[in-house]
């Protein structure tokens, strides 16, 4: 899976040292010249022989003080050695037409300066070379293993219950109400219910939160955690391949497909760089002694080192591999990001647009007042009426009813049902007319709904052959960080905070207030989310960016429609995650302001690495062409800053 997650992570429009050398086993899937897959690994046993046996030749040629040739072949020696398979690999892009890669550069700087009689530092740029990239190598090794340990989750194996046994069985393989048994320090393997047993589960993996979470009949599991303390029997409500650990592994790893602006800068400023440079050092070499008769071999040494400097590797690998090592980080914490673009808007909001039910408050509604317009109708008539409709809705709104109401209902009795969006539902009970739902649902029916209720919640009109019968007050609880989460998104530096809602006013205007927002609409439908949010998104200056956050299905228009869309993965809905950009597999808000930290944290490695590199190569190409720069100092410019780079992207997995 790492492997699949580190495509493109040297994409380098010179070619570059990791996915060049032969000895590194490196995999070639070429697309348009430029994109290579890599797989770094060790050197062999015989890299390492090949190098101490060339560096000893290389020491014993320093150490031979006369100009003899013994000490000319001792250097030749070594670098045939050391350096074969990089001038091998050249002479073959020669013949492929991608030459401008740094192989091509090694070989040429290296042969110039044993044609103009430096023969030790025509080695050591190839000793130094092969040292880099062993430690470039470890570098990228290590970011992939990080990620590796973040998403190595996928169950292996299922124990299927088959009659009264068990069977080991591939989770692909399981269906949907299979039962399965999960033992004490096994992975659950699916997503489903507990229908037997006590527990705790670790389920840091999937949300981020480090607190083991108490499970028992009727828990809801996901897939990917793990049980910690006693054996439990699961009821399957999702195949594998719609699991919580089968959608969090495509997610990631389709995350590294979307790539930031920073990055596609960089890629494309590479392809035009490398040849700008070669050609600088091939007019370096030559115009002075043709035209000034300047000494041909100082402006040709001058060159090589323009040569060796030129890759811009550093960038083009420690870059994506810093956005890489972003995205595992925040998976690390329960968010999931799909893609370094997104990770690099996260820095620029201006505005968070949110949704209340399910996303600032539980989602979980309980019936709290049930009011009778007369005495002919019973508060336990106005319940059973509107439980029999709401049965016929899986809102959450619907859902509080009829666990309200807590008896069987009998669906023969109703017919005709019709959902009016954003309003409620009609149909008919016992052959009378029944509309349930809120204000506008009463208004499009032309029932008065005069009687006075100043109580908080969301209210139910329930109405019988266009008569209102009775009102069902039901209210939500607010997360218990919601107050905190808005208040720490404030504090990175997101000027506004705006709510919308499909509830009405009294009810918006209650919520706002307990959690400090200052901007808010209700009684939206759908379509008109979506408006709202094009309102305030025209109203932001071009590089500011606007998220959205919602959890339900009437939610996936806006979250799409949002610069950054941000999920609830928990609770919300599969059509929300799917247009989402980011998913909060906790369901916390608090994740927003964290997913954020981690954003400026990676932009501030990246920036780093580009001010850095850059920094250091054009600083040694200026003073190589006033001849005050050597081969070594060459060397470290390309070798060793590429090798801090891409140590300082590894930085970016650890974000406290």
């Amino acid at each position: 899976m790492a492997e699949r997650l580190t495509d493109n992570i040297s994409t380098c429009g010179c070619g570059c040292k990791t996915c060049s050398s032969n000895n590194h086993n490196s995999e070639h899937n070429h697309n348009d010249g430029n994109n290579h897959e890599h797989t770094h690994e060790r050197f062999s046993r015989r890299d390492v022989i090949e190098f101490i046996v060339a560096f000893i030749l290389f020491l014993a040629a320093i150490i031979i003080n006369t100009n003899s040739s013994l000490k000319t072949g001792l250097f030749i020696a070594a670098y045939i050695i050391v350096g074969r398979e990089i001038v091998i690999s050249a002479v073959k892009g020669l013949f492929t037409g991608k030459f401008l890669d740094e192989n091509f550069l090694m070989t040429i700087a290296s042969i110039t300066a044993f044609a103009i009689g430096e023969h030790p530092e025509a080695v050591a740029v190839m000793l130094f070379y092969r040292v880099g990239e062993l430690f470039e190598g470890l570098a990228v090794n290590k970011s992939k293993n990080s990620i590796e340990q973040l998403l190595n989750i996928k169950p292996d194996v299922a124990n299927l219950k088959i009659g009264e046994t068990y069977k080991i069985v591939d989770p692909e393989k399981v269906k949907i109400n299979d039962i399965i048994r999960v033992k004490p320090g096994e992975k659950i393997p699916l997503d489903g219910i507990v229908i037997d047993g006590i527990s705790t589960a670790d389920t840091s993996v999937i949300t981020g939160e480090s607190l083991p979470r108490e499970i028992e009949k009727d828990s809801e599991v996901y897939s990917g955690s793990i049980n910690i303390s006693g054996v439990v029997l699961i009821k399957v409500t999702k195949e594998f391949s719609e699991s919580t650990v089968a959608k969090i592994l495509k997610l990631v790893k389709e995350a590294n497909e979307q790539k930031a602006d920073t990055e596609k800068f960089i890629t494309k400023f590479a392809r035009y760089y490398t040849p700008i440079v070669v050609g600088v050092a091939v007019l370096l070499a030559f115009i002075p002694p043709l035209f000034f008769g300047e000494d041909l071999g100082s402006w040709v040494y001058r060159a090589a080192i323009f040569l060796v400097v030129s890759c811009p590797c550093a960038l083009v690998i420690s870059i994506p591999l810093g956005y890489f090592g972003g995205i595992g980080a925040a998976s690390s914490k329960g968010i999931l990001v799909k893609g370094g673009n997104y990770l690099e808007e996260l820095r620029n909001l201006r505005s968070v647009v949110l949704d209340k039910t399910g996303t600032l408050t539980k989602g979980v509604f309980k019936v709290t007042q049930i009011i009778n317009v007369d005495e002919a109708n019973s508060t336990e008539k106005v319940l059973e009426t509107a439980a029999y409709i709401e049965n016929f809705s899986n809102h959450p709104i619907a859902i509080s009813i009829i666990n309200e109401y807590g008896k069987e209902i009998d669906e023969n009795r109703v017919k005709d049902i019709t959902e009016i969006a954003g309003k409620g539902l009609k149909a008919k009970l016992d052959g009378n007319e029944v509309s349930v739902g809120n204000a506008k649902l009463m208004k499009q029916e032309n029932i008065p709904i005069a009687i006075q209720d100043n109580s908080i919640g969301t209210k139910v009109y329930v109405a019988v052959n266009n008569e209102l019968i009775g009102i069902i007050n039901i209210a939500d609880e607010l997360k218990k960080d919601t107050i905190d989460a808005i208040e720490n998104i404030k504090k990175y530096g997101v000027k506004d905070i705006v709510m919308l809602t499909g509830d009405h006013k009294d009810v918006a205007e209650d919520i706002a207030k307990k959690v400090g927002i200052t901007k808010y609409y209700s009684d939206l439908l759908p379509h008109e989310k979506v408006n709202k949010l094009e309102e305030i998104m025209n109203n932001v200056d071009k590089n500011e960016k606007v998220a959205f956050v919602g959890d339900g299905i009437n939610d996936a228009p806006v979250l799409a429609r949002a610069n950054v869309g941000i999920a609830m993965g928990g609770v919300g809905s599969d059509a929300a995650i799917e247009a989402a950009d980011v998913v909060l597999m906790s369901d916390e808000l608090s994740s927003i302001p964290t997913a954020i930290k981690i954003s400026k944290h990676t932009n501030k490695i990246v920036w780093q690495n580009i001010i850095f590199s850059l920094g250091i190569k054009i600083l040694i190409m200026i003073l190589a062409a006033f001849n005050l720069a050597n081969m070594w100092m060459a060397i470290f410019a390309d070798v060793g800053v590429a090798v801090i780079a891409i140590l300082n992207s590894v930085r970016a997995l650890r974000v406290k």
